[in-house]
């Protein structure tokens, strides 16, 4: 754990340290201690406070700060280390704000009719049994989409995904005023 004030005291005099760097906690803590050091008889010109990046000098003639160096937050996302981008952060908070719909529909490889679906889950959003009646309009009007497209022969994944995008966010966003990410799952048998 962290050491408390009477530990510090201990250390400080057993150590009789030259110079001081307080290093460990927020910039309350740090000041706090460099306070505690000053207290403890060093001279205030030998303790440094630094920032994060501060890169410093010791010599036979001082403590100073000499360069700044690229530091800052880095973000852990399970095994990866700083290779969390700000798409990434961006997805991650409109998912806690709104939660996300999938619409999965089977397709006929053929002709893209419906075959199965649409079906929808709702992660995050609303409570199912509570708003059944606002999932039967998204399913319906997916279900129409999909079917206009086949009957237009519109094949393209992409359009076809972004029209049901588009118009299930919309009709989301006028009966809740929320808007969940919509993630259609379309598949060809």
């Amino acid at each position: 754990g962290h050491a408390c004030q009477e530990e510090l005291k201990i250390l400080h005099r057993l150590v009789k340290p030259k110079y001081f760097i307080p290093v460990h906690g927020e910039q309350k803590h740090l000041r706090k201690h460099a306070e505690l050091a000053e207290f403890l008889g060093m001279e205030k010109k030998n303790i440094f406070i630094g920032d994060i990046g501060s890169s410093v000098e010791i010599t036979d003639s001082g403590i100073k700060e000499v360069a700044k160096v690229p530091a800052g937050k880095v973000f852990v996302d399970g095994l990866g280390v700083g290779d969390v981008g700000s798409i990434v952060l961006r997805d991650r908070k409109h998912l806690g704000q709104d939660g996300l719909i999938i619409i999965v529909a089977s397709l006929d490889v053929y002709d893209g009719h419906v075959i199965s679906g649409p079906d929808i889950v709702s992660r995050g959003f609303v409570y199912v049994r509570e708003s059944e009646g606002l999932l039967d309009e998204v399913r319906n009007t997916a279900l129409d989409i999909l079917e206009d497209c086949a009957e237009k022969n519109i094949h393209e994944w992409g359009i076809i995904k972004n029209r049901i995008k588009d118009d299930i966010s919309k009709l989301i966003s006028q009966r809740t005023r929320r808007t969940p990410m919509i993630l259609p799952i379309l598949q060809e048998v």
